[in-house]
């Protein structure tokens, strides 16, 4: 075979596989394409240094990586804002067309799965990044190459960005449940679990096996010259991409209302999980015109669909651990399939619910389930009793530990924090980013160093030792010594940031800095009188933070010995107009919200994250959202940042 011949068999198998996989339209019987298949294959074998980039071959995966990296998006990825009702929707609608008139929408339905953005170059896929904050995401590009409907070249040589979600059909998703069951490994929640957690395996030959699924719903950074967004995804679909089931361009609420409708009536009859409709602005020039809040485009809404309701029966309830030592009660029902996931536990959320409630073990009830949210139980039929059912009695030792329990009427906790199930929740919570920040120490890890017992508590993670990793898989010299070095680069954090990572309950960022300002390392004997004076904690803060300390007394000493904290001196702000001061700061600025919060906080001020009538000041910059808006309402001052610095 000539190199010519092989390019030219290489454009057939291409055609072949875009009119199976996206068109859905075969155009070659499956003995015909794998004969063609392999004829490629062989070619590839006997020359290496030809194959090419988009070569189908290289959909089988087989790269196997330690770790994913982190890549950053050219354009922000944005969430949503839900929307519930057709109420909700005239008010969103009002909003949008109050700043830019009467205006057409693009309806598509909202797949539920991961989000994803390719970017490709010079006709190349180069990157696939998950969505990750919005800003930075993990590289999966090896597993993304897998996908048969994302092309691995395309008719346009310009930078662009295509967002989408990958998703896997409903049949699919029974299909690979079935054959883990066969295999002794555990099920997938759900699509969307599934969907993610493919598009996370170190191996990509295991996501090519996973059968998923890309469907783009819009763009990034492009140079498209199309007026309306509809019309960039139409030519997006004709670069090889997958088209949704159903789209449409509305025009106000009632032909919004009837697409929604029809989505509905369709649930069923579409092979992917639905779990709303998205709403666009379709004209790009008014997308930009209005811009975005902090959180979201302010011409986007997901208009999600009501939750379902099914009726099952609690077998059981059965206690959980949380990492602050919260025990929450949770209710195993008889398994019910809800949207095409087999749920078979529902939260209860504390003994308080239990008894409001009046729940039973063996109570036949109604459970809600509504896009991500975790199945609850939302009414009992006491009518279906029959003398059998038990009632549920509120704990008094913990579950795992034996440990006596602080019962706080709403929440009942336990304090040990050697705990086994408070543990791993404990040791994650202490490495996120916000606390102690350790890159590389994901849940993952943790839940592996804890089950191969070198590490027990958060204080282990310090005396980790290059041998103690160096016979796990995947772990490599370097690998090793980057978290190892990550670990140790966390001693001498500033005090709030270790007492923050603590996890202990009530007690936050905000609530840490003052403990750590007014305390010091001697936090760990303050009392209940001294904690209680200082402005902003409360009561049910301070018992949380004194029963801590209590029971943790000298494993926190440790931690502050091998720690070595940084104290901060609590210095007293010279009179300025925010010295005791509520402010509240919404909306882009020169620098970033972080670095004006810390000036206002060292001037004395209290930097809160939402308006109330206490409110002293709100002090706003570009796109400020509602914040700005109840502000004006309560008739709170307001600033812009050149006002606020002018008072200074």
């Amino acid at each position: 075979m000539t190199n010519e011949q092989y390019q030219e068999k290489i454009k057939l198998l291409k055609k072949w596989a875009h009119a199976y996989y996206v068109e859905d339209n075969p155009i070659a019987s499956d003995e015909e394409y794998d004969r063609l298949y392999h004829e490629v294959l062989d070619y590839e074998t006997e020359n290496p240094a030809d194959v090419a980039e988009d070569s189908p071959t290289k959909r089988v995966g087989g790269i196997v990586r330690d770790e994913f990296s982190k890549a950053k998006h050219i354009k922000r990825m944005w969430s949503m804002e839900d929307v519930f009702d057709r109420n909700e929707v005239v008010e969103w609608l009002e909003r949008v067309e109050k700043n830019i008139g009467e205006c057409e929408y693009f309806c598509e339905p909202k797949f539920d799965g991961a989000s994803m953005n390719l970017l490709y170059e010079d006709g190349k896929l180069v990157r696939a990044i998950t969505r990750g904050d919005g800003v930075v995401g993990e590289e999966v590009t090896d597993n993304v190459r897998t996908i048969r409907s994302v092309p691995l070249s395309i008719d346009y040589k310009g930078l662009i960005e295509i967002r989408g979600e990958v998703v896997i059909r409903k049949d699919d998703f029974e299909q690979i449940n079935e054959e883990r069951l066969e295999a002794g490994e555990s099920l997938f929640a759900n699509p969307r679990n599934a969907a993610a957690g493919s598009l996370r395996q170190l191996d990509s030959s295991i996501t090519a096996k996973r059968r998923l699924v890309f469907y783009p719903w819009g763009l990034g950074e492009n140079t498209l010259e199309h007026r309306k967004l509809s019309e960039k995804m139409d030519y997006v679909y004709t670069l090889g991409f997958l088209e949704p089931p159903f789209a449409q361009d509305c025009k106000g609420i009632d032909e919004i209302e009837a697409f929604y409708r029809m989505l509905i009536e369709k649930r069923d009859e579409i092979p992917m999980m639905m779990d709303g409709m998205v709403l666009k602005v379709d004209e790009v020039a008014k997308q930009e015109e209005l811009g975005y809040t902090v959180k979201f485009p302010k011409w986007m809404c997901a208009y999600k669909f009501p939750a379902v309701e099914k009726v099952t029966q609690i077998n059981a309830i059965t206690l959980q651990v949380g990492r602050t030592g919260v025990v929450t009660p949770v209710a195993e029902i008889e398994p019910v399939n809800i949207e095409g996931a087999m749920v078979s536990r529902a939260t209860l959320h504390n003994f308080d619910e239990i008894e409001r409630k009046d729940i039973h073990i063996g109570d036949s009830v109604i459970i809600i389930r509504s896009g991500d949210v975790i199945p609850k139980i939302i009414k009992v039929l006491e009518e279906r009793r029959d003398g059998s059912e038990m009632i549920v009695t509120r704990p008094t030792v913990c579950p795992t530990c034996n440990s006596e329990l602080l019962d706080e009427g709403t929440l009942i906790k336990c304090q040990n924090l050697h705990c086994p199930d408070r543990v791993i929740n404990s040791i994650i919570h202490f490495a996120r980013k916000g606390c102690m920040n350790i890159d590389g120490l994901g849940s993952k890890i943790v839940e592996l160093l804890v089950k191969e017992g070198i590490i027990k508590d958060i204080l282990d993670l310090y005396f980790i030792k290059y041998e103690d990793l160096e016979h796990l898989e995947g772990f490599k010299e370097k690998r090793i010594n980057n978290l190892i070095g990550a670990i140790q680069a966390t001693k001498g954090v500033p005090l709030y940031r270790l007492l923050n990572a603590m996890g202990i309950e009530h007690i936050g960022e905000v609530a840490s800095k003052a403990l750590a300002l007014e305390f010091g390392l001697d936090i760990v004997d303050a009392t209940f009188d001294t904690v209680v004076a200082l402005d902003g904690i409360g009561e049910e803060m301070a018992n949380s933070l004194l029963e801590f300390m209590r029971v943790n007394h000298d494993f926190v000493l440790q931690l502050f010995e091998t720690i070595e904290p940084t104290v901060e001196e609590k210095v007293e702000a010279e009179e300025n107009p925010f010295k005791s001061k509520t402010v509240v700061l919404t909306g882009s600025m020169s620098v970033s919200r972080g670095i004006i919060k810390e000036m206002l906080e060292k001037l004395g001020a209290k930097v809160s994250g939402s308006v109330s009538k206490k409110t002293d000041y709100v002090v706003y910059g570009e796109d400020a959202g509602s914040k700005l808006t109840k502000a004006e309402s309560l008739g709170v001052k307001t600033l812009t940042e050149d006002e606020m610095r002018q008072m200074l």
